[in-house]
């Protein structure tokens, strides 16, 4: 046994040393099926926002949920193919109608798609949602759903029909970081046509295309065992892939947490804070995070749960980490390092300031100065919870090419992690329908509607976008 937790506890570490580097990026832009339809080919343009449902799906915010939920009501709990079709097509149903709901919803009121992530209410509840079922993994209560909901509550979204609509539906929310790129034209041509009706039935098109994996996986593949050993420590694991996700939600919507996070890394910087969180998950694994049980009296249960904190915290460091660069301030502190040489991107104003709320006349005032010094505005629109948003960050914006070609411009980083009127106004003048958009004004201060960033693009394309703004 001793030797079996050694080689996870090395894999673990492993794990999340590398596997972050070996993941791709999301979506990029120019996957537009507005010009389909615009035409009047329904046909085509309705298969188009398939294929981006399809891509969507291999994106960071939408597979690692892929194994969790065929874990919790698919394959292994299903008596058989017949009932493991019926779970996984309502799963699908139950995310084509939070799609639907929110696309005509964000379509109609100009907000971006995703923008009720910014909500603590709503990440809150997303994360007591996520953080139930990871209680479920742990072993608490057996994911059930009887028509006798008021006895006893026995599912979270689990074997039954309902339970399998109610994962769906929340996994709807959780797909929203990762589908700006596609979502962008869509929801445009949807507010320009007022068709509810289109508007919706495209949006539920588009997320059968992100449930086509779980379809697949949940009713073609070989069920997993129900009981023994081997089970229990999948579940564990599941269980604290839940509480990091959760965490990390609560992360975003919550300015306190996500800079006492982002405080922590710039201190330790990205190869630090890696190794710093590969040891921890490594020792969590070691301590009982995945091997022992909580029903298993005080000691275990003590032992488990400091473990599962463990490496709940290493996940979230990590995680944090990929979006760190360079040293990180203690260490040049302490003397050990030399502060960083290389430019880095300069942003001429980032609005609204840290915990005020959006002023249009500092918008305005960016414009003006703009205007007065013959300059073009870049305008990022961004938000905490925008997953191509953060990989613009991080792989973009840094590269020596894309910071050359920044100093000719007035570059404004808008956030829109928490919307208000004036936001809101702000964006549908400018025509923003997800994130991340990249807007331009030209140098005689004209809203330029090309070029335009609507996803995450790789440094050199990006700088060609941006050669085309005088």
């Amino acid at each position: 046994m001793k030797k079996k937790v050694g080689v996870i506890a090395a894999v673990m570490g492993l794990a999340v040393a590398v596997i972050p580097w070996l993941l791709p990026t999301g979506l990029s832009t120019g996957l537009d099926a507005a010009r389909f339809l615009e035409s009047g080919s329904l046909a085509l343009g309705a298969a188009v926002v398939f294929a981006g449902g399809l891509l969507t799906a291999m994106t960071p915010c939408v597979y690692p949920l892929i194994p969790i939920t065929v874990s919790v009501f698919g394959a292994r709990q299903a008596e058989g193919r017949g009932k493991a079709l019926l779970l996984t097509s309502s799963y699908i149903v139950g995310m084509g109608g939070v799609f639907s709901a929110l696309g005509v919803l964000a379509a109609k009121t100009g907000q971006a798609f995703g923008s009720m992530l910014g909500s603590p209410v709503v990440v809150t509840g997303l994360a007591v949602f996520l953080l139930a079922l990871a209680t479920s993994m742990f072993g608490a209560f057996e994911l059930a759903l009887p028509s006798a909901l008021q006895q006893r509550l026995n599912s979270v979204g689990g074997s039954g029909v309902t339970g399998a609509f109610l994962m769906g539906s929340v996994s709807g929310f959780l797909a929203a970081p990762c589908t700006g790129p596609v979502l962008t034209g869509l929801l445009a041509f949807v507010a320009k046509s007022q068709s509810t009706v289109l508007g919706a039935a495209l949006l539920f098109v588009y997320a059968l295309g992100i449930g086509v994996p779980f379809f697949l996986i949940g009713v073609f593949t070989v069920r997993l065992p129900r009981s023994g050993v081997w089970m229990e420590w999948v579940k564990s694991v599941l269980g604290i892939v839940l509480v990091a996700l959760a965490f990390s939600y609560l992360k975003d919507a919550f300015p306190a947490v996500g800079g006492a996070v982002k405080g922590v890394l710039a201190r330790l910087g990205q190869a630090p804070g890696t190794a710093i969180a590969a040891v921890m998950a490594g020792v969590g694994v070691l301590l009982g995070a995945i091997h022992l049980s909580f029903k298993e009296g005080p000691r275990d249960f003590a032992f488990k749960t400091f473990g599962v904190t463990l490496v709940v915290l290493a996940l979230v460091l990590r995680g944090g980490a990929l979006d760190e660069r360079g040293v990180g301030t203690w260490w040049v502190s302490l003397g050990w390092a030399e502060p960083p040489q290389a430019p880095a991107f300069a942003w001429s104003a980032v609005l609204p300031a840290h915990g005020a709320t959006f002023s249009p006349e500092s918008f305005e005032q960016v414009l003006a100065r703009a205007r007065s010094e013959g300059k073009p505005v870049m305008i990022d629109f961004f938000a905490d919870w925008c997953a191509a948003c953060k990989e613009l960050d991080r792989e973009t914006y840094p590269s020596v090419e894309v910071i050359s070609e920044s100093e000719r411009f007035l570059n404004v980083k808008v956030d829109a992690t928490r919307a208000d009127d004036a936001l809101d106004a702000l964006m549908e003048r400018f025509e923003v329908e997800g994130l991340p958009t990249v807007a331009f004004v030209s140098s005689r201060g004209e809203i330029l509607r090309a070029p335009r960033v609507t996803g995450f693009l790789e440094p050199r394309p990006f700088v060609e976008e941006m050669k085309k703004v005088d």
